[in-house]
């Protein structure tokens, strides 16, 4: 696992990481990759929520509602958060959460 320091504009509305030595942002990519494991708020690391969603809509037994709103607990805590908690140890970058 490595972790990804969250780097925000002024207004803190926009929040970009380095990966494969491009900034992209946290919220159109880290959001929906399968490599994120979640987010570091205070020094302490919280689980990306959508992850266990997922597992649970491919098992048959979570709503699609609770997936959107694990992905805006997911947007809440990169508000608060410093790092993103990444997986992708052999650098393939964005892969979505969603393939098959």
């Amino acid at each position: 696992m490595k972790s990804l320091e969250i780097k925000k504009d002024e207004k803190g509305s926009q929040a970009f990481v380095k990966c494969q030595n491009e900034d992209v942002s946290v919220y159109s990519h880290c959001a929906y990759c399968k490599f994120c494991e979640g987010v570091i708020v205070n020094k302490r690391k919280v689980k990306a929520p959508q992850k266990s969603k997922m597992d649970g809509i491919q098992k048959g037994l979570t709503p699609d509602e609770e997936l959107m709103a694990a992905h805006m607990m997911f947007m809440t805590l990169i508000r608060d958060g410093t790092a993103i908690v990444c997986a992708d140890e052999n650098n393939e970058g964005f892969t979505s959460l969603y393939s098959y």
